[in-house]
């Protein structure tokens, strides 16, 4: 009994370690927006070059997620898991060394494929490990509330150390975590991979899948620099769905394919990936248009402004963990539909943001119904996604749903900046950049709804039920 007892507590050591390389990931998404004005000064960068300090991490970030899931497979999950921790530290030491814009730029790139092996790899081991029922979606709780409060940490965090230690430290501060996590994963985290499945790696099905997915990714970063009707962003988008449809001939053909797509038999499976591209298309730019609307109009300084996130990412971690406890009882799409719900409203919410806005009156209220969406969105949302998979199949499914949330954030982002930048133009009025800034929000409510809609009609409200009652039926075990 007290084997048992130190294994199971073993589990939870082991999620804290997984939710923090998790949290690394997601954080050096956003830990360096605060920082860029200084990157640009500090290494030259021209302003059509700066975005990519952002870009090259998202780029090969969700191009390489698949990729990435897959070897966690075929290879083994921690064995991936610690090869990713330990390229991105490496990545994170280089980019703090840079000293021209092109080495930051290509250690960022590398810091992305770092992440994209990691990040599938820890979710589906936390999948593997709890077994479907109340201690999974505690887990998976656990997990939503640490990526989803990782984005606003972020910036509260780049913030800090840009001002009083260097922008430097933004990157070099994952390092000593990387490393450490690596070294401590062997004795927390035992191997697992599919055993019975042929180590066929489907060479020709990942590079189709990988180039057209980046390919995807930087026709629609790039557009709003080069322009959406641009030869460019017109050819790379259409280079791009050739690469996606040879992906899918390759893949109908494959002996033992990179996505069996009888993954997608599963409609729950399907319904939540689409709930997941909205959700990143409708959220990740929301704190991309708050960051910009609290420094170029209100003023805020970048501490000020990364503060300010502090409620919206206490509120997401409070929420997710309420999600996981509901998930149980009502199952996920009841919970998945109010999410989403909740995250329209709070969009719809800060289309009313004033010039002479304040704080309390045009940030807080909206922010909070947007985290408290962001909490009940993500955790159901995830368990949705890896429900009902097999355990040879859980890398795939986890790989799948974050590449959904990361492509949907870059379409996102790409969508509603060109919308408000249709609307500010070249002028620098707080006024105009207000109403472009709503534009934005309206549209991403759009999102929003939308994904509501798809969580009520694509994921299966059977399923949902049927998670309730293997979770009861779990419970008994999982006392003793």
């Amino acid at each position: 009994m007290t084997d048992l007892s130190d294994a199971r507590d073993k589990r939870w050591i082991a999620l804290a370690l997984l939710c923090v390389a998790q949290f690394v990931v997601v954080l050096d998404a956003s830990i360096v927006n605060v920082a860029l004005p200084t990157i640009k000064e500090a290494l030259n960068f021209s302003e059509d070059s700066l975005p990519w300090v952002l870009n090259a991490y998202v780029l090969t970030f969700g191009g390489f997620l698949l990729l990435g899931g897959r070897l966690a497979d075929l290879l083994g999950r921690r064995r991936l898991f610690m090869a990713g921790l330990v390229l991105f530290a490496i990545a994170s030491l280089a980019g703090g060394l840079a000293s021209t814009s092109g080495q930051l730029i290509a250690a960022r790139a590398v810091q992305g494929l770092g992440a994209a092996i990691l990040s599938p790899a820890a979710l589906s081991i936390v999948a593997v490990t709890f077994k479907d029922g109340a201690e999974r979606n505690k887990a998976l709780g656990i997990w939503g509330a640490v990526a989803g409060s990782g984005g606003a940490a972020g910036v509260l965090l780049g913030g800090i150390l840009t001002e009083y230690v260097g922008w430097e430290w933004v990157l070099w501060v994952n390092v000593p975590i990387g490393i450490f996590a690596a070294a401590i994963t062997p004795s927390l985290i035992a191997e697992t991979k599919s055993e019975a499945e042929t180590r066929h790696f489907d060479v020709a099905g990942a590079f189709t899948i990988t180039l057209g997915l980046s390919a995807l990714v930087f026709a629609l970063l790039d557009a709003e620099t080069v322009g959406w009707g641009s030869f460019q962003t017109i050819a790379t988008i259409a280079g791009s769905l050739i690469l996606l449809a040879a992906f899918v001939a390759i893949e109908l053909r494959s002996r033992a394919p990179l996505v069996p797509f009888s993954i997608f038999r599963v409609r729950t499976v399907t319904g939540a990936n689409v709930v997941g591209i909205l959700v990143g298309a409708s959220l990740f730019s929301m704190f991309y248009f708050i960051s910009l609307y609290m420094q170029q109009v209100l003023g805020y300084s970048p501490i000020k402004a990364g503060l300010s996130y502090l409620p919206l990412a206490i509120t997401i971690i409070l929420a997710a963990g309420i999600a996981s406890g509901l998930v149980t009882k009502v199952g996920f799409k009841p919970i998945l539909a109010i999410g989403m719900a909740c995250i329209a409203l709070g969009l719809i919410w800060f289309t009313r943001i004033d010039v002479d806005g304040t704080f309390l009156k045009d940030i807080l209220g909206p922010s909070l119904l947007a985290a408290v969406g962001l909490g009940f969105a993500f955790v159901p949302v995830t368990i949705a996604a890896v429900s009902g998979i097999e355990d040879r199949e859980q890398g795939l499914a986890s790989g799948l749903i974050n590449t959904s949330q990361q492509v949907g954030g870059a379409l996102g982002l790409a969508i509603l900046a060109a919308i408000a930048n249709s609307v500010i133009g070249s002028s620098e009025s707080p006024s105009t950049l207000v109403e472009g800034f709503q534009a934005a929000f309206a549209v991403g409510a759009g999102f929003a709804i939308l994904g509501l809609i798809a969580t009520l009609v694509l994921v299966r409200t059977s399923d949902s039920r049927a998670h309730v009652e293997l979770s009861a039926q779990a419970a008994p075990a999982e006392a003793e």
